[in-house]
């Protein structure tokens, strides 16, 4: 029987005699084929993540403008998915001279959510120009959604329409954190008032809620992946958390506003990937007219 030395012996020889033609021969369109293959790869990698970029630009698009001013009123908002396409929304639009907006979150996250964005942001479009009234157009939605007869995701929303003359602020929330009027003095009104999730539900109502933003209150609406941010400790960030901060930045731009609380929740999340998008919206009624 021949030792483990020999046999190691005997491949060594049978390597070194082996013609180094015979081996280019026969690896050479083996290796080809591979760098073929991985150039198409990434080809492929490079068209997708270009498609996940230009729907990611669609998605803004359909929100509409990320700030404007009306008046004595300064609105802002922004979308951070977690990855290129949301399932969080916003969307602004006037009716009627009145400013109307909304902020919402499509269960689950990345494209299949995203492939909802627009359908539902379209529906919200349609019925708040049709009817004008926030529970009334969240209540034909709700039905539209289910008559679908399709398995469309949850989706929680905030609609709110405000007078620009007088500050009335007339909403509905479908089962979404109760956005937050922040009041000159520091007073903080949650409007939670609307119905359930949209979608959930096959038989239910929706009604109103109001409140009147008066000079110097801003109104901040936000999405779960603020106060639902966790981190390294498994902690979440709270609805506590971010009162707090958003007291201190009563006043301020609302441009500011927006990227001083993400920088919060960034700040908490440390090290700890966040894991889902994020939906923020700051309203502000200045004293006066704003000219700048």
């Amino acid at each position: 029987m021949a030792s483990v030395a020999q046999i190691r012996s005997r491949y060594r020889n049978r390597k070194n005699n082996g013609s180094p033609e015979l081996v280019q021969a026969a690896v050479g369109p083996r290796h080809r084929a591979l760098e073929e293959q991985l150039a198409s790869l990434r080809r492929q990698n490079d068209d997708l993540n270009r498609a996940m970029y230009e729907a990611a630009q669609v998605q803004r698009r359909v929100c509409g403008p990320r700030h404007l001013r009306a008046g004595s009123y300064e609105f802002a908002s922004e979308i951070f998915p977690v990855h290129y396409l949301s399932g969080d929304f916003v969307t602004v639009m006037e009716v009627e001279g009145d400013l109307v907006f909304a902020i919402g979150d499509i269960a689950g996250k990345g494209l299949m959510a995203g492939m909802w964005f627009t359908h539902v942001v379209g529906m919200i479009r349609r019925q708040i120009s049709l009817v004008g009234d926030p529970a009334v157009a969240l209540s034909a939605v709700d039905r539209d959604l289910q008559l679908a007869g399709l398995e469309l995701p949850l989706t929680t929303l905030f609609l709110a329409r405000l007078n620009l003359e007088n500050g009335q602020l007339t909403y509905c929330n479908a089962g979404h954190p109760p956005a937050l009027l922040i009041r000159e003095n520091e007073e903080v009104q949650e409007l939670s008032a609307g119905g359930p999730v949209l979608g959930a539900i096959s038989t239910t109502s929706f009604v109103n809620g109001t409140a009147v933003l008066l000079p110097g209150d801003m109104l901040l609406a936000y999405s779960d992946g603020i106060t639902e941010c966790r981190n390294e400790s498994g902690i979440e960030f709270g609805t506590s958390s971010l009162i707090k901060g958003t007291r201190a930045l009563s006043g301020l731009n609302p441009r500011v506003v927006l990227f001083s609380v993400l920088a919060a929740v960034e700040n908490f999340a440390g090290k700890q990937h966040r894991e889902d998008d994020i939906a923020l919206v700051a309203l502000h009624r200045f004293s006066t007219c704003r000219i700048d």
